[in-house]
């Protein structure tokens, strides 16, 4: 039985405004599972079958006189022409909700969505399961270590296995179907080896340089690795506080997760109960925190606006959230017990708003209080967004 997605309102809503539908995501996030059964009276087809493929290029009009109206088209980044047949589909006959398209190559899917099917086509992205989800399907663990050590694949929950076996073989599918066709096939050795790499660098900010120079590439061959792990749903940058409050703030992005699970089989952890020994264990609870942020809201159908604050002087906040009519700072910190020096940094970067934002705290211990303005929120809180 499919585990309840959040996205599904979201995308009720797109359905009956757009003539088409992109859903994006990572692979094995849930995306085949959720279409086919929200939307069981659509026809199916999947691109990553060669026939299927090879039937389309060869007769393109004649494919679509056959699925011209409620389909899903599943893998649609490997035939890019099916873009512009539908574009010329849907400028005859606007009716919403006509085709679905599912794909896990952002760049190409984005790619292909500019070029012709720009202001036809409704866009949402599925995530990993975030709290909500693992919360309402009865999966989330009580416990932030193994919170971090499990992540949020729904297959890890529906077919259980050791984590070992399902993350092992997500790379081995990963590279084989979607790096390959990204990279020189030469290259994929040392592509792995950055990707273990950029698992090191989680929660940090991104060193290009220093990168380039333990993979032994360029930072140009950098740069490009990243975008490719980027548009995969693999990774996300989170850009660094950019308005002007009197001081200098740096201009690097932060690397993120957006499955942690996944983030550990990387860095070769192999039981939750090695985390807290793990050199750089704040940074695993903070990607913990900050990649739910980010599923929770596209899960909700919006768009992060979410931000990190750090100045020239190292003064540092984990998360902002700041728009004309509000602004939450969050402070985030892998430690089971509340002490005041927790708190001492979001008062002093709050200090510098014009309008005072909200103060909160996020940590791994379970009481919750509102101290000096400040709300103290555990890891799981339900309410602890925007």
């Amino acid at each position: 039985m499919m585990i309840p997605r959040q996205l599904v309102s979201h995308l009720q809503e797109l359905k009956n405004h757009f003539p088409v539908l992109s859903v994006t995501g990572p692979r094995q996030a849930g995306k085949t599972t959720l279409l086919r059964e929200l939307f069981s009276d659509y026809r199916y087809v999947t691109f990553e079958a060669p026939d299927v493929k090879l039937n389309f290029l060869d007769d393109p009009r004649g494919f679509l006189r056959e699925y011209s109206d409620n389909v899903i088209f599943d893998e649609a980044q490997h035939v890019p022409e099916l873009f512009s047949y539908l574009q010329g589909i849907v400028d005859e006959d606007r009716r919403p909700g006509r085709f679905i398209l599912s794909g896990s190559q952002n760049f190409l899917m984005r790619k292909s969505i500019t070029q012709s099917l720009a202001g036809r086509i409704g866009i949402a992205r599925l995530f990993p399961l975030d709290f909500n989800e693992l919360q309402d399907a009865g999966h989330l663990p009580t416990d932030y270590l193994d919170a971090i050590f499990k992540g949020g694949y729904p297959g890890q929950f529906a077919n259980p296995m050791r984590g070992k076996i399902f993350y092992s073989n997500y790379i081995d599918s990963y590279v084989q179907r979607d790096v390959q066709e990204l990279i020189d096939p030469s290259n994929l050795s040392t592509f792995q080896r950055f990707l273990v790499m950029a698992a090191g660098s989680a929660g940090q900010m991104v060193n290009y340089s220093n990168m380039a120079t333990v993979v032994g590439v360029t930072v140009p061959t950098i740069k490009s690795w990243l975008s490719i792990l980027e548009q995969s749903y693999i990774i996300f940058r989170l850009d660094p506080f950019f308005r002007q409050i009197n001081r200098r703030l740096v201009k690097s992005p932060k690397l993120y997760f957006y499955d942690t699970g996944l983030l550990c089989y990387l860095l070769g952890i192999q039981d939750a109960s090695f985390l807290r020994s793990y050199h750089n264990f704040g940074s695993l609870f903070e990607n913990l925190i900050v990649a739910d942020a980010m599923k929770r809201t596209y899960h909700n159908g919006s768009r992060p606006r979410f931000h990190y604050y750090r100045d020239s002087n190292g003064v540092e906040v984990d998360l902002v959230y700041d728009t004309p009519a509000k602004a939450i700072l969050w402070e985030i910190k892998g430690t089971e017990t509340y002490h005041p020096r927790l708190t001492k940094t979001i008062k002093t970067v709050a200090d510098r708003w014009n309008i005072p934002p909200e103060k909160r705290l996020i940590y791994a211990g379970n009481e919750e209080m509102t101290l000096n303005g400040i709300k103290i929120e555990r890891w799981n809180s339900e309410d602890w967004q925007t």
